[in-house]
């Protein structure tokens, strides 16, 4: 599974400033989150509904459009 980075939050929409609510939230270290990404397993793990939307507008991106 990949790894869910700071540039797929902002191209889902989303602000840093609501990222570091999010990650305070769920107890998730935000820095190492900037620096290394978090896999879309522990994203998903939350249950939260705007990691799963964050993830999924990620894999539309990147899915081939052929």
């Amino acid at each position: 599974m990949s790894r869910v980075t700071i540039s797929d939050v902002r191209a889902a929409g989303f602000c840093v400033r609501g990222a570091r609510d999010w990650f305070a939230r769920h107890g998730l270290d935000l820095r190492a989150f900037l620096k290394n990404g978090l896999s879309e397993q522990e994203a998903l793990a939350t249950g939260d509904a705007l990691a799963a939307e964050v993830i999924r507008r990620k894999r539309e991106r990147e899915r081939p459009h052929g």
